[in-house]
This record gives C-alpha cells, structure tokens and sequence, in this order.
C-alpha cells in the first residue's frame, strides 16, 4: 500500500516518532524544526529524545509546514525536521527534502493523521527517512487500543528499529 519498504510495528504513534527520531541519532542538545499545530504527541517525542522543538509557521492556505520558513528556524544544532501531515493531506515534500538535504538533516514525517493522502501522487510518510504513523482509536485509521508504525526504505533501519522497539533484542 505504501509502494514498498519496510514496515515496523509499535507501541503507539509517540513510540514510532521516539524510536525514529532516536535513530536518526537525535538526542540531547539537538533542534527539531516542526510545526505548532500538531498534536501533543509530536512535540512529546522530541523532547523524549532530549531535543528541543523549534517550530515554523505554515502556510495559511493549506495548515501545514512552510517550507519557505525553514531557513529561517535553522541553527546548528538542528538535526531533523518533522513535517506533519493533518487532516487527510500531504505536505509538499519535494522543497522540504531539498532543504534537509542541503543542511544534512533528517527528514521524519509524521503521518499520523494522514494515511491515504497523496504528495506529488506519493504517500504521506514515505519521502523522508522515516514516516510515522498511529493506529489510535480516533485517527483516521484507527485500531483497538493504541498502535503505531514506522516506515522506512533502508533494511538496515528497520532492524535497527525492530531492535530499539524490543530492548535490543532480535
């Protein structure tokens, strides 16, 4: 469903932003641009990771992350940008990759509150290096209890994922 990759199972949507955003290699004294319309969770998982969320304003037509803000909230420090798909759509991720590719940031997507939606006619959580995703009852696809899942593209990251969900056990 979401073109190919790597699915790994967690805990909840918080648990696949902390357990990505961890290895990515984000940790204490690390920036993490995103944005402050998101959800608790989101800005949660940062500062789990001991980071410290910068955020960026968005755009007024659509709600979500301005890319065009992005320069603007870079320090050294930063090590990741969490762009947040809501309410069913996509961020335009084509400028943010650019931008994180340029400062060698890592580009976690949180798309929790967006399963189906499209970008450029690619999913939602699958341009970055991670994609994160909730099961939560009352997400848009929504489970028993809670749930989450990470995507990534690379096998070596997801083991590492598996291993990071499960104390370091294979």
């Amino acid at each position: 469903w979401l073109g190919g990759g790597h699915v790994v199972g967690v805990g909840s949507g918080t648990d696949a932003l902390l357990l990505a955003l961890m290895a990515a290699g984000v940790g204490p004294g690390d920036t993490v641009i995103t944005v402050p319309n998101t959800a608790v969770p989101t800005v949660n998982a940062i500062s789990a990771a001991g980071a410290v969320p910068v955020f960026v304003d968005v755009d007024p037509e659509t709600g979500l992350m301005d890319p065009l803000r992005l320069p603007a909230a870079r320090q050294p420090s930063t090590r990741a940008v969490v762009p947040v798909h809501l309410h069913g759509r996509a961020v335009p991720m084509g400028p943010i990759l650019e931008f994180a590719r340029a400062h060698r940031l890592a580009v976690i997507e949180d798309a929790a509150q967006a399963h189906g939606a499209l970008s450029e006619g690619r999913p939602a959580g699958t341009w970055g290096e991670f994609g994160c995703f909730s099961f939560y009852p009352s997400k848009n696809l929504g489970a028993y209890g809670d749930a989450g899942a990470i995507w990534t593209a690379d096998p070596a990251r997801a083991d590492w994922l598996r291993r990071l969900r499960n104390y370091g056990q294979a």
